[in-house]
């Protein structure tokens, strides 16, 4: 799933669209800085929080030193995908 993240924000939020480059994505913002994977780390937890997974469930595909990022959700998709579409169209 595309994400655009967003660090250094006042408070973690998630919601939102994003016309990115790998298509409509969700946008994460995180309080943890653009530094040594802290707001990579941050937004996987705030993601894995917002869809109702385990956070062992969302990990990393593409994107380790941009903002423009593609998470892999390993859990039943029947268990979050609508929750994906309604944070990011009516985010």
């Amino acid at each position: 799933m595309p994400v655009r993240v967003r660090p250094g924000a006042g408070r973690t939020r998630v919601g939102g669209c994003y016309d990115g480059p790998h298509g409509p994505a969700l946008i994460v913002a995180v309080g943890a800085p653009a530094v040594d994977g802290k707001a990579t780390e941050a937004v996987r937890k705030a993601l894995a929080g917002a869809l109702g997974v385990r956070p062992g469930e969302v990990s990393l595909r593409l994107g380790a030193t941009s903002r423009d990022k593609v998470f892999t959700v390993t859990a039943p998709p029947d268990s979050w995908a609508g929750r994906l579409v309604d944070l990011r169209d009516n985010g």
